[in-house]
């Protein structure tokens, strides 16, 4: 049995939410959500809305890794959008 689609409205949203106040916020995120978006289960799509509700300067911190996250289910997902790597 298949998994159910999800919502192409969540990706828009997710997109909307990642536009942030820091450009380098917005080039790290957008990175991420141009190689790695729809590969995302539909948990970690919560997460990473959940990630996205972090104050900008804190999230910059996480994502440069100047700053550790005291949300444990959330580092992995830090981690892999620290991953990918300009193309």
């Amino acid at each position: 049995m298949s998994q159910p689609a999800i919502d192409p409205r969540i990706y828009d949203r997710l997109r909307w939410r990642a536009r942030r106040g820091l450009l380098e916020n917005d080039i790290l995120l957008g990175r991420f959500f141009d190689a790695e978006l729809m590969k995302l289960s539909e948990d970690e799509l919560g997460l990473l809305d959940r990630l996205l509700r972090v104050e900008d300067n804190d999230l910059l911190d996480y994502l440069l890794g100047k700053k550790a996250c005291q949300d444990e289910q959330l580092v992995p997902l830090i981690q892999k959008i620290r991953s990918v790597r300009p193309a």
